[in-house]
Formats: C-alpha cells, sequence, structure tokens
C-alpha cells in the first residue's frame, strides 16, 4: 500500500490535504482520483469563471505529484471585457 495526498488549486489557492489515503498501487489511486474529480467538477464548472483554472493533483508520500486533473477557461479569440 502506498501513501497519497490530494491537492486543489484554483486561482492563487493551493492546498494539500494533510490526511494521507492510502491506496494498493497507482491505478487503484487513478482510479479513486477521478471518481473524486467526478463528483466535484459539475459544481466546480458551473462556478468557474473565463480564464480561470481548477486543478486536482494526487501527491505521493514525499508530497511530489503523481496526477493531475485540470478544468480550464479560456477566452479563444476575442478580447475579455
Amino acid at each position: 500500500m502506498s501513501i497519497y495526498f490530494f491537492r486543489i488549486s484554483t486561482g492563487r489557492y493551493s492546498g494539500a490535504a494533510d490526511q494521507p489515503y492510502e491506496f494498493e498501487d497507482r491505478v487503484a489511486a487513478w482510479t479513486e482520483m477521478t471518481e473524486v474529480c467526478a463528483n466535484l467538477l459539475g459544481g466546480i464548472a458551473r462556478s468557474l469563471k473565463p480564464n480561470a483554472e481548477w486543478c486536482m493533483e494526487l501527491l505521493d508520500e514525499n508530497k511530489k505529484p503523481v496526477f493531475r486533473v485540470s478544468l480550464v477557461g479560456e477566452t479563444i479569440g476575442c478580447k475579455a471585457s
């Protein structure tokens, strides 16, 4: 079993959980991370501003990123008002 931590970033805010999570392997860790993201993304997408980013990372026991899922709102081809 390996120890992982979740970190969520949005704009200037970034915070890693102090509570560790144990997963059997990286496949199990990825599966859990994507399930957590799926539960959160609807609400996040509804409040995401143009040119903003939301990101969830899964960190290893040394708090180094292993996986990242990002949601980016981009303004393309026009000037923001």
